[in-house]
């Protein structure tokens, strides 16, 4: 098991994302409730957030709810809603306190009104905070937010405002929800699943990417430490050759 003092803090990733995964199955293996495995993943969510700080990372995304998960069962949907108004009451003092800005992507539109309401108030509130940037991505779908950005684009065209010749990936990136946030240098999904799951499909191009067994409501600091350990023994050569990589640096 890693420490800080084993990490090197000047290779910290400056963003992190994380696919949050397992609570339902975490739950089942204790004989509970779908919603007793959400309801321990925020304690998780706690976590990470104070590791990610103690870390020095600048951002930090959160899966939160997919435009999928609509199809889950009312009750799982509802209590899910009704967890995320009551973390948000529960920490925005303290997430405020600790310098932590929150931001959203997503249609937060979609969500019930009290969620929407909720998140705009503790989003209004931390606005000015420098600590750590984190991003939960609610009611999102990658895709959709590509089609959007396909359509703001031929709209910019249409407007005479943009040509072909000049969309790059830059001034495409620039049309994303993510615009003003750095790409992930490191995804974690827990709870063994193999797989992106229409989650920041532009983004993770060249993001490195760790799956883990552990069940999320288990992720924890040290789970999280380890994971930086890892990312920390990987090469990125973004299409170089190891050769070229040690030369730059």
């Amino acid at each position: 098991m890693s420490t800080i003092n084993n990490l090197d803090l000047q290779n910290i990733p400056r963003h992190v994302a994380f696919i949050m995964d397992g609570n339902g199955r975490w739950a089942k293996n204790k004989g509970q409730h779908r919603l007793f495995g959400h309801a321990a993943g925020v304690e998780s969510v706690k976590s990470v957030i104070q590791t990610a700080r103690e870390l020095g990372i600048s951002y930090l995304t959160l899966y939160a709810f997919s435009t999928e998960n609509w199809a889950r069962p009312s009750d799982e949907v509802e209590g899910l809603m009704n967890l995320l108004v009551d973390a948000i009451a529960n920490e925005v003092d303290e997430m405020h306190a600790n310098g932590v800005r929150l931001l959203t992507i997503g249609d937060i539109q979609g969500l019930p009104g009290n969620c929407h309401e909720s998140l705009l108030s503790a989003m209004n509130r931390t606005k000015d905070n420098t600590a750590l940037t984190l991003i939960l991505a609610l009611n999102y779908s990658a895709r959709q937010e590509i089609i959007k950005a396909a359509l703001a684009a031929h709209q910019l065209m249409q407007d005479a405002q943009l040509s072909s010749t000049d969309l790059s990936e830059q001034v495409f990136s620039s049309l994303l929800q993510t615009k003003d946030i750095p790409d992930p240098e490191l995804l974690i999904r827990t709870s063994g699943e193999c797989r992106i799951s229409n989650f920041l499909l532009w983004q993770l191009s060249y993001t490195e990417l760790l799956f883990t067994d552990t069940h999320w409501p288990d992720f924890r600091r040290e789970a999280f430490i380890d994971a930086i350990a890892n990312f920390q023994k990987r090469e990125r050569r973004f299409g170089m050759v190891s050769e070229q990589i040690q030369t730059t640096k």
